[in-house]
Formats: structure tokens, sequence, C-alpha cells
């Protein structure tokens, strides 16, 4: 019967034997192999025409969208951990792109939110960051992208609820 159908100990968790691991159709490792591809092409372009790193960048776009957050809420909204979220704010706050407000319920917690300046900065940067967002769509149909967002939204709710 092979190893397929025996389950086995390991560190109190029990698991069935499996097929040999290939990378090039192991999902979590192509999502990781694709983010990071675009990740590192947007972060030089980032970096290079407006002197921010990616996770600044994604503080300013969460902060660009509406109301003014904590950094609670901006460690919820970009998925990051909360020292690279602190240390973007730092930065950006360093910049003058961001101000701290002081929180009205909460007097340890402070309101992040855009400067003007951040604002202007944010506002020559979207036209830049839709166009690379066109420049790869390129390469797919309206309906290709429709069900990659739908399988995207599926896998991270998974991966929400994993565990």
């Amino acid at each position: 019967m092979g190893d397929a159908g025996i389950f086995r100990a390991c560190g109190g968790y029990q698991f069935m034997a499996a097929k040999k691991l290939n990378l090039d159709n192991f999902l979590p490792y192509r999502l990781s192999i694709a983010s990071n591809a675009l990740s590192s092409r947007i972060a030089a372009e980032y970096e290079n025409r407006f002197g921010l790193k990616i996770p600044e960048w994604r503080l300013m776009a969460v902060l660009g969208e509406g109301q003014p957050k904590t950094q609670r809420e901006l460690v919820e909204a970009t998925r990051m951990d909360k020292v690279t979220v602190n240390r973007a704010a730092k930065a950006l706050a360093d910049r003058q792109l961001i101000a701290r407000q002081a929180h009205e319920a909460d007097g340890r917690s402070h309101h992040l939110d855009l400067t003007e300046t951040g604002r202007s900065l944010y506002d020559a940067i979207v036209p830049a960051a839709l166009a690379s967002e066109a420049q790869l769509e390129s390469n797919i149909s309206a309906g290709e992208r429709a069900t990659l967002m739908a399988i995207l939204a599926k896998l991270t709710a998974a991966a929400e609820d994993y565990g």
C-alpha cells in the first residue's frame, strides 16, 4: 500500500505522507515568487522616482484612500507586521509625509494621516501605479483578471481561516 495511506506522527502532529514536493507546482511558493517579482519591480521604480520603500508606499496608499488610521489599523489593512509598519510610519513622519494626531478615545494611540506634502506625493504616485497595473494587466484578459481576483480573494480568506 505505500506511504500515501499511512499516517505518521511528527512533533505532535499527524499527517499523511505525501508525494514529493515540486516547487514549480506548489501554490504558496508560486504565489510568493510572483509577489516578489512584482514587488521588486515596483520597489525599484518607487525608490528611484519617489524615494519610497514598498512598506512606506503601502501605508501611503491605504491612508490615501480615506480616513486617518491607527498603526494597528494599518497593520490589519496592509498585512505587514507591527515593526515594519512602525518603521515605515516613522520614515514617512520624518519626511513630513504623514502626521500623527492624538486618538480621542485612546491616549496611547495616534491616528496617522497624510500631510499636504504627503497627499501631493500620493497624487503624483497614483498615475504611475495605475500605469504599472495597466502594463501588467496587458498580459491577461479582462476575464482572466476577474477570475484571478476571485481566486485571490478565496485564497486570502482561506489563509486567514487556516489554523
